[in-house]
């Protein structure tokens, strides 16, 4: 069974600030952000679903006699290059221990707002400690990187009578369906996470009408609110996504029958966190511009007037002439 992976443990959980400015330079940092080939994912999973579409058309096609061969180049095409950036990205995720690391030094040295919370990532982070050595393995035995077999590290410390080393047998599938289960216990756990953020979000809104005093919140305050709102429902959205790719690749014969599901699933999944990324890593609005001063009130004809004689008075008095 195919196994790759539509999606990493990229972004940290919490919750992030969404501004509303998105430009050029902000996709592509986000292209070369946390997930490290963020538009990869996109790409991935929208070939998963154009390989079967142009497979089915040339099937059809044949049957009408509209083509001599059901086989479609086009569709082969396209899963070869789902196939390649699946490759690349999980090569890229032979850095993601280090992220994780970092993620779990942080978490003692700044805990979140709830005890919850961070019970809740201290696990998502052991998760993932035991999900990226088991995918590397995997992916290295299944390139025929490192053997199949490895001498025990309990020989080291015994000897056999025969003299010979214990050895281990390493298994690219069962080690592959090992690391996407821990990744599933990550995707559970971040429901659990979600929970306590709805929570924070709520009591951060009351708190912000308690402290107006029921006046309503200013515009930078509800900019504020939504864009957190936002970020909390593309979330959810995100982890509902991947949810049944990762219970489907824990089993053995797996979930999902039709692949065309899995490409659905994912892209939903894909596209909603580039979205997220692209606005999280937004620039923010600029101030707005200061209100404009107000017009001098202009003398009315009649006072206009007045002055003038009042003028050509003290000049004549002078003796001098206008």
């Amino acid at each position: 069974m195919e196994r790759e992976r539509g999606g990493t443990v990229a972004d940290m959980p919490g919750m992030v600030v969404v501004n509303s400015s998105w430009s050029v330079s902000d996709l592509s940092h986000w292209m070369l952000g946390v997930d490290g080939i963020g538009e990869q994912v996109v790409i991935q999973f929208a070939v998963k679903l154009i390989a079967p579409f142009l497979a089915l058309r040339a099937r059809l096609q044949h049957k009408a006699g509209l083509r001599a061969s059901p086989e479609s180049k086009g569709a082969a095409a396209y899963a070869k290059i789902g196939s390649i950036l699946g490759d690349s990205r999980t090569v890229w995720r032979f850095w993601g221990l280090l992220p994780i690391f970092q993620w779990l030094i942080s978490l003692e040295r700044s805990p979140p707002a709830t005890r919850a919370l961070l019970t809740i990532e201290r696990l998502q982070g052991w998760s993932m400690l035991a999900y990226y050595p088991l995918e590397h393995l995997s992916y290295l035995l299944s390139h025929n990187i490192i053997p199949s077999t490895l001498p025990s590290p309990l020989s080291l410390f015994s000897s056999s009578p025969s003299g010979k080393k214990k050895l281990i047998k390493l298994d690219a599938g069962k080690l592959s369906l090992w690391s996407t289960r821990f990744w599933a216990v990550y995707v559970f756990l971040h429901f659990a996470h979600l929970w306590e953020d709805r929570k924070l979000l709520i009591q951060r809104g009351r708190a912000l009408k308690k402290a107006r005093g029921g006046s309503g919140l200013t515009v930078e305050e509800r900019r504020d609110m939504s864009g957190r709102w936002d970020a909390f429902w593309s979330e959810v959205v995100v982890n509902l996504g991947y949810l049944p790719l990762t219970i489907h690749w824990s089993l053995e014969k797996g979930l999902i029958k039709n692949d065309v599901w899995v490409g659905v699933f994912g892209l939903v999944a894909a596209v909603t966190s580039f979205r997220s990324g692209w606005k999280a890593t937004a620039l923010p609005p600029p101030p707005p511009a200061p209100p404009a001063a107000a017009p001098a009130p202009s003398a009315s004809p009649a006072a206009t007037e007045e002055k003038k004689e009042e003028v050509e008075e003290k000049v004549g008095a002078t003796g001098y002439e206008l």
